[in-house]
């Protein structure tokens, strides 16, 4: 399975934005190298903020052209469709839910077994959540102190969509995806503008 690999503190600071939330990732930042801050053609903000999306889900380019693609047949705005789909991959709501202080660790986690879908140990990161799921901790990692301290010693910020029950290491899909709740800057249509131009 392909999967990114390189500096995530390079990358942020590269496309202008924090895309991993970490608080030291922007720290170096300055207009040297970031293509934000370039004077960019319509081509290359399209790309820019595609990149950034990519980043944001921590997704390699032939899979995230496939979410482009069925979001573009459903019914409704496509890059609302886009979001919602992305969010709700089983390592992005294991990341929002708090069990992990990144997508990759996310996606590390779910891929060795640590995550229940429903009382059913689920090791398919992309593996899509529906309303009224329920993601929990396996019981013999609720006593890691690594776990313990991402789920149960951060202020994580409030997500309507998103319910957690830090008592049982447990958080539940209780609605869709609200578009203007979730925690990233992107301009979402000219990521489908860019994959309109093939």
């Amino acid at each position: 399975m392909a999967r990114k690999r390189g500096p995530r503190f390079k990358e942020s600071r590269r496309l202008g934005i924090n895309v991993y939330g970490h608080p030291k990732a922007m720290k170096r930042a300055d207009s040297t190298f970031n293509r934000a801050n370039k004077r960019l053609s319509n081509y290359g903000q399209q790309l820019l903020e595609k990149q950034r999306l990519r980043a944001y889900y921590g997704l390699m380019e032939k899979k995230f052209n496939r979410y482009v693609q069925k979001s573009a047949q459903e019914n409704g705005v496509t890059g609302d469709n886009l979001i919602r789909k992305l969010e709700k991959r089983l390592d992005n709501l294991v990341y929002r839910t708090g069990f992990a202080r990144s997508i990759r660790q996310a996606r590390q986690m779910v891929v060795h077994g640590h995550i229940l879908v429903n009382g059913k140990k689920i090791d398919i990161p992309s593996y899509q959540i529906e309303i009224g799921d329920q993601i929990s901790l396996r019981n013999k990692y609720r006593k890691n102190d690594l776990f313990r301290e991402n789920f149960l010693d951060r202020h994580l910020p409030p997500i309507s969509y998103l319910e957690r029950d830090y008592d049982n290491f447990e958080s539940k899909l209780i609605s869709e995806v609200k578009i203007d709740e979730v925690p990233i800057e992107i301009n979402d249509q000219l990521v489908i503008e860019f994959y309109s131009r093939k």
